[in-house]
């Protein structure tokens, strides 16, 4: 959560498995899948550029066997305008899920829900 909130890409990857997936989940369909690290890097980096400002705020932590769900509140401060109609400098306050799933002591997957 730091690195996220730092935009610090290498502090954000340091646990995940070079054969991470990442899926984003927005009104429970798949809207991006990436597989492997050096592409989550990659967007990673691109989507530094999106945000003026960015905090993600842990609300709830629940485990599972290898699994572990966590609820965030998220806000952040646009610095570009998106296709969606979003404008530079307009504050966006999220709630989601993220689901983390472990394997050697790895993330092995990512699951963003909001």
């Amino acid at each position: 959560m730091e690195g996220y909130n730092e935009f610090d890409v290498e502090k954000m990857t340091h646990d995940f498995n070079d054969e991470i997936v990442f899926q984003n989940l927005q009104d429970g369909k798949v809207n991006m899948t990436i597989n492997g690290i050096a592409d989550l890097k990659e967007q990673a980096e691109q989507a530094k550029s999106y945000f003026e400002t960015r905090k993600q705020k842990i609300t709830a932590i629940n485990h599972h066997n290898d699994q572990t769900e966590i609820e965030i509140d998220y806000i952040a401060v646009l610095a570009i305008d998106f296709p969606n109609g979003l404008k530079k400098g307009e504050k966006l306050e999220l709630k989601g899920t993220s689901v983390f799933t472990f394997q050697d002591s790895k993330i092995i997957k990512l699951t963003d829900k909001s």
